[in-house]
């Protein structure tokens, strides 16, 4: 997850602060001509519901919008919802703003906003569970009036409208609900974002024209193009060159470099963590055996062992080396300060000799091998990453072969249980999402645990956390939210390795680039140079 609010001219200043990207930024009086992006995000469908991936949130987000968005803080801001209010424990009223149409020319009503719950909860079916999560607590919705949404829920749900700020609205069809084959196979998209949909090719475009009759205003851009080019050297290249004018998840190796060439950067902290994670279900576990290669019980289910593994991974290199400092070592799921952190939870410096002695008490006192699996050109830094793990370890024994491969492989054979130990990554709009992802219980029917894959079950930090989603947002809230990370990550489920910084070069074509923690890539976030 990557909305929209244009402001007149004497809160520009305010815009640039906020981040405010789900509509089209003010232009110079008239739309510019076509922005060239070269992006690391491969868009993998048109279907706004399917998955729920960075790549395709943010791509999306140009042509589709929410009914609530989030800005730099965190903060709610209203999107296609005007207003929001909890009319009892158990009911929630959204109004919605007028004279917004789709691109089809059909207006936004509050039976576009059912059916789009709807075919989230009832309709579709991700294999990773897509945005069910959201809506598995919505009993009943309604539309009242043509701009009013009544939403119904099987208990309390107090922090309903922050999962709307990651839900896209679609426009209801003549009858029954659009597949996601059909909207992959050409079928337009339509939603009620700044840029209409032209063409996409799987893998490698995303075209996209400015929507003059958008309700924000027009937006800054006539043409916009998304080149997917996934390794980061020649995304550099492209924008050194000119090819492009933006180019999002610069390697801060590079940053430099690219100054010296001219090209600006921007850069903000990302609220999302990367980590490794262990697979503690199963009994023995591809890739991980003894001295001698033979298979082994699994040594992950020891929580000894993962705390030596823990002890024994030096951070700093990661940090200071690997990223350039363009981030920061991690020690829960979202940077300290963020609502729902804990002040209490600080990165360790490595302990090999303690780390050692943890081993030797498992009953591993020589270690064991293990294959090291991870993304490829996806993460800042993930490939070094690997490799400096795999160094760190080496000092208690554990002797690792990093495995990198091509984010869609790696994805599918991580889901299909082919990994017993893996690096890895994840964003949420809030600490309590990614816990409730990542570490919670892995439930379908909850909605739980959908990144989960290692299976991690501990019933006191569901009870802990569930507890914590039943309060109201506010600092009640965020406390039972620190408690409960401070319980599971004593427990070592994953290593939180750092939160890395988002990095964007642009060439002179662009007068500024505002960056949200959340790491979207849109042309919303891109304003042209004055001329």
């Amino acid at each position: 997850m990557q909305i929209e609010s244009r402001f007149c001219s004497h809160r520009l200043a305010a815009l640039l602060i906020s981040l405010i990207f789900w509509s089209g930024l003010p232009g110079p009086g008239h739309a510019q001509e076509e922005l060239r992006i070269a992006t690391s995000y491969k868009l993998m469908t048109l279907d706004p519901h399917y998955a729920n991936l960075n790549e395709n949130t943010s791509l999306l987000s140009h042509i589709y919008e929410r009914l609530v968005y989030q800005d730099d803080r965190l903060d709610l801001k209203p999107g296609l919802a005007v207003s929001w209010r909890a009319v009892s424990d158990r009911q929630w009223e959204f109004k919605l703003r007028e004279n917004v149409r789709f691109h089809d020319g059909s207006p936004l009503t509050a039976d576009d906003v059912v059916y789009t719950i709807e075919r989230i909860r009832d309709f579709l079916k991700s294999p990773s569970g897509g945005f069910r999560s959201y809506v598995t607590g919505i009993e009943s919705v309604s539309a009242p009036d043509p701009l009013t949404v009544l939403i119904e829920t099987d208990g309390a749900v107090p922090n309903l409208p922050l999962f709307f700020s990651s839900i896209f609205v679609m426009n209801r069809p003549a009858k029954g609900f659009e597949t996601t084959e059909d909207l992959n196979a050409g079928h337009p998209p339509n939603g009620t974002g700044p840029y209409r949909f032209e063409s996409w090719s799987s893998g490698e475009s995303l075209r996209l024209a400015g929507n003059d009759d958008y309700w924000d205003g027009k937006p800054a851009w006539s043409k916009v193009t998304f080149r997917v080019i996934e390794n980061p050297a020649a995304r550099v290249a492209a924008l050194s060159t000119g090819e492009v004018d933006v180019a999002d998840a610069i390697p801060a190796r590079d940053v430099a470099s690219l100054k010296e060439r001219g090209a600006r950067v921007a850069s903000v902290g990302a609220a999302r963590v990367n980590f490794v994670q262990f697979d503690v279900a199963r009994d023995t576990l591809p890739g991980v055996t003894d001295k001698s290669g033979e298979p082994i019980a699994n040594p992950f289910k020891n929580p000894l062992v993962r705390r030596a593994l823990t002890l024994a991974t030096d951070r700093g290199i990661l940090v200071d080396k690997i990223l350039a400092g363009y981030g920061t070592a991690a020690a829960q799921v979202f940077p300290n300060g963020l609502p729902g952190t804990s002040a209490k939870l600080l990165p360790e410096a490595p302990n090999y000799d303690e780390a050692k002695m943890l081993l030797a008490k498992a009953g591993f006192p020589d270690g064991f091998n293990l294959i090291l699996a991870g993304p490829a050109g996806r993460y800042p830094g993930d490939g070094e990453s690997l490799q400096a793990i795999a160094q760190s370890w080496a000092r208690i024994g554990v002797k690792v072969q990093p495995a990198a491969a091509p984010f869609s492989v790696f994805n599918t054979k991580r889901a299909a249980g082919g990994y017993g130990v893996w690096y890895g990554g994840t964003s949420g709009e809030a600490v309590d999402i990614v816990l409730h992802t990542l570490l919670a219980s892995p439930d379908p029917e909850r909605g739980t645990g959908a990144l989960n894959f290692g299976k991690y079950r501990n019933e006191a930090f569901d009870a802990m956390l569930a507890r914590a989603e039943s309060i109201a947002v506010g600092p009640e809230r965020n406390a039972a939210l620190a408690q409960a990370t401070e319980l599971v990550m004593a427990d070592q489920p994953i290593i939180p390795l750092y939160h890395f910084h988002h990095i964007v070069g642009y060439g002179s074509r662009i007068g500024s680039y505002v960056l949200h923690p959340r790491g979207w890539t849109t042309a919303m976030q891109t304003l042209p140079a004055m001329e």
